[in-house]
């Protein structure tokens, strides 16, 4: 079993026909399923069932696929960890992150980036919660992950900064002159609420708060991104709530923004794999340094597992 077989058999599981794969791949269609026929033989059985019109993984394909991909991106992985440690100045980094964090943080460190290193290419890839990153982070999507402390990791994990949950409302409400509020204020008003939010204890995070302050909340608005329930709470539909980071970079200054009493924030961390060389390392570098808040690791007052 080679690693060239396991790539040749994710193009042909992609792109569901032997004919495209080959054309993919650069190579006759006999020399491919020569290939094939090889993996099966080193599985012990069929792993692709040759259909009229292209074809389908067997039972024994579907239980291969998950560790072929981990293998196939580990080598890539590797590849790029090695081209990396001569420096910082070749090759191309894959970043993942919860999409919170990609749209509030990283656009102005990917600026810096690329103005010191502009030879090093970077690959962003989103994801809708903690959870769904460290999946595919595992399976070796990514050389590097950030989000919310993993709840359990093997690899490295590096806190890179503080970020704060806050509330959100437009000018004209009632509590626009002060700059924090307790939850059990807001129990008779409406509420932005997004399937990104975090998850407490099982629980949407909003309903975990406002159960521990007496009510549940009434949901005026559903959306898929925060920074739309941003807006949505800016236009006056509701109060939302959303990392600090995101509000700044979805409306500037066109709200008013309160802290909760107590506050609400987590540590955000980079972790990966293997520890972080070379490029990987440069980059956690520059994200510590341009994160605005506390660099060492906090022990926020809540604990939340998603974006």
């Amino acid at each position: 079993m080679s690693l060239r077989q396991m790539e040749y058999f994710l193009t042909v599981v992609e792109e569901a026909s032997f004919t495209r794969a080959a054309e993919a791949l650069h190579v006759s269609q006999p020399a491919l399923s020569h290939q094939i026929k090889a993996l099966e033989r080193s599985t012990g059985g069929p792993l692709l069932e040759r259909m009229p019109r292209g074809v389908r993984l067997t039972a024994m394909g579907r239980a291969f696929l998950p560790h072929a991909e981990v293998a196939v991106r580990s080598a890539a992985q590797a590849r790029r960890a090695a081209r990396a440690t001569a420096g910082a100045e070749g090759g191309e980094l894959h970043i993942a992150a919860v999409h919170s964090v990609a749209v509030g943080v990283l656009p102005d460190v990917f600026a810096r980036w690329y103005a010191a290193h502009p030879g090093v290419l970077l690959h962003l890839r989103e994801y809708a919660s903690a959870e769904a990153l460290e999946e595919e982070v595992q399976r070796g999507t990514a050389d590097l992950a950030l989000g919310p402390a993993p709840t359990t990791w093997a690899g490295p994990v590096v806190p890179v900064g503080e970020e704060e949950i806050v509330l959100v409302v437009p000018f004209d409400d009632r509590f626009a002159g002060r700059t924090t509020v307790s939850l059990h204020e807001l129990a008779d008003r409406s509420w932005v609420r997004c399937a990104m939010e975090p998850v407490v204890h099982g629980e949407r995070f909003l309903d975990w708060a406002c159960g521990r302050a007496g009510f549940a909340p009434r949901t005026a608005v559903f959306t898929e991104h925060t920074s739309t329930a941003v807006r949505m709470a800016v236009a006056g539909v509701g109060v939302c709530v959303a990392p600090s980071y995101v509000v700044r970079g979805a409306v500037g200054e066109d709200c008013v923004v309160l802290s909760a009493d107590p506050p609400w924030k987590r540590t955000l961390t980079v972790f990966a794999r293997v520890p972080p060389t070379g490029a990987a390392e440069v980059f956690v570098d520059l994200l510590r340094t341009a994160w605005q808040g506390p660099q060492a690791p906090v022990a926020p007052p809540l604990r939340v597992r998603a974006d």
